[in-house]
């Protein structure tokens, strides 16, 4: 299965999403992320938060969801509510679409802690969320059922 995890600047939520699925399903999901409006660089505590939860943060990158009209996902995830709410590209038009509506962790200020306990809690999430996609794709589970799966399992949203 392959998934675009959308978010307007790609930066951070979706590049949470994007490294985690590809490291925990990678055998059967293959992801990338990308924003509407990208940043063109990853928010440095993304890097951080996700080396300490484990996850390699080699080749991460932000970039156009125009940078992707070859690659044909199966799945479109948009993980802000503003990318949620944007007319995504004609060549996106055949992917189903999902809605993941994530905090941004990035927006919390103050303390490490803080900070800290918001990545950690949007990564949990992505995790969750991702464990549930990895075998529904190895289920072989696709188009409207898979709709129908996530949002039984609560998996969107």
């Amino acid at each position: 299965m392959k998934i675009l995890f959308v978010c307007t600047h790609n930066r951070c939520r979706s590049i949470l999403s994007e490294a985690i699925a590809q490291q925990r399903a990678g055998d059967v999901i293959e992801a990338r992320s990308a924003g509407s409006q990208p940043a063109r660089e990853v928010h440095p505590l993304t890097l951080k938060y996700l080396a300490e939860a484990g996850y390699s943060t080699a080749g991460l990158q932000s970039q156009s969801w125009e940078d992707f009209a070859g690659f044909a996902p199966d799945l479109v995830i948009t993980v802000c509510d503003a990318a949620a709410g944007e007319a995504c590209p004609l060549y996106l038009g055949g992917a189903l679409k999902m809605h993941w509506g994530l905090s941004d962790p990035s927006k919390i200020e103050g303390d490490t802690a803080a900070q800290a306990a918001a990545f950690n809690h949007c990564i949990e999430q992505v995790e969750g969320r991702v464990a549930i996609l990895a075998r529904l794709a190895r289920d072989g589970v696709g188009g409207a059922a898979l709709r129908e799966a996530l949002e039984q399992e609560g998996a969107t949203g």
